[in-house]
């Protein structure tokens, strides 16, 4: 009888959920429900490692009363996923979460469209990471799996990137196989840079039970960030029933990396 293959250690993978679309119903009508913090409480309790909520500058959805709220009752990491601007990094630096993610944003957007350019953002950019950090937060910048971009962060002292999935995930859903194989591939890449160059390799935009379980078989991919998704499922069959689902998914992933199947 031979012996069993040698299984793979990996590193352990966390999830971050995002709460703004709770908050989204809840500004659709008015009023203080469905209360974003509650869903946090629910995500913290079903196994969320994390919690990620946008302050976006026209504050359509996650509102500064929230962010408060969630850095004095979260007893998990706060992730304050905002624009890289005066305001912003005035705020954060107050609140002071464990984390900031910068992200491009733009007021006509639904939502985030697209990496940050790390490049063109030029000596403000590395003057706002530089500020957040000494404050003793945690930066992460939103990127595209682009090569540049990705050194560019961690020659401005980026801890994280995180890696944009969306182009991805829309390709899958739109049935262009070929496009969205090449598309993994240079997500693949991209964390493998990242990896080299120091930074913590986080991934987001986009991501459902399917393609978590994809990103999560991954070795390079830390964290998974996910929001509108798990906050739709959470109608038919509940929050924690949809996190725990996601969980299981991602569960499965790394157990491809622990069994050698995956790359």
């Amino acid at each position: 009888m031979s012996a069993p293959a040698a299984l793979v250690v990996v590193p352990p993978i966390r999830l971050g959920v995002n709460i703004d679309h709770v908050a989204t119903v809840r500004n659709a009508r008015g009023g203080a429900l469905p209360d974003p913090i509650r869903a946090a409480m629910l995500a913290a309790a079903a196994g969320a490692d994390g919690i990620t909520a946008h302050l976006r500058e026209d504050r359509r959805h996650v509102r500064d009363e929230d962010m408060r709220r969630l850095r004095e009752t979260l007893t998990i990491p706060l992730n304050f996923e905002m624009a890289a601007t005066h305001e912003m990094v005035a705020i954060a630096t107050d609140l002071k979460p464990h984390a900031c993610c910068l992200v491009p944003e733009r007021r006509e957007e639904r939502t985030t469209e697209g990496g940050l350019d790390v490049i063109g953002g030029g000596i403000d950019l590395a003057h706002r990471v530089e500020q957040l950090a000494a404050s003793g937060i945690r930066v992460s910048l939103f990127v595209a799996p682009d090569a540049d971009q990705i050194v560019r962060a961690a020659d401005i002292g980026a801890a994280v990137i995180e890696l944009h999935t969306g182009s991805w995930c829309d390709l899958r859903a739109a049935g262009r196989q070929e496009e969205a194989v090449a598309e993994l591939g240079r997500l693949a890449d991209a964390a493998e840079q990242a990896t080299r160059l120091g930074l913590e390799v986080h991934a987001g935009h986009g991501l459902d039970y399917a393609t978590a379980e994809i990103m999560a078989a991954n070795a390079h991919i830390r964290e998974l960030n996910i929001g509108h998704f798990l906050v739709g499922e959470a109608i038919f069959e509940g929050l924690e029933t949809a996190i725990r689902r996601m969980r299981a998914a991602m569960a499965r992933g790394r157990a491809q990396l622990r069994a050698g199947k995956a790359a």
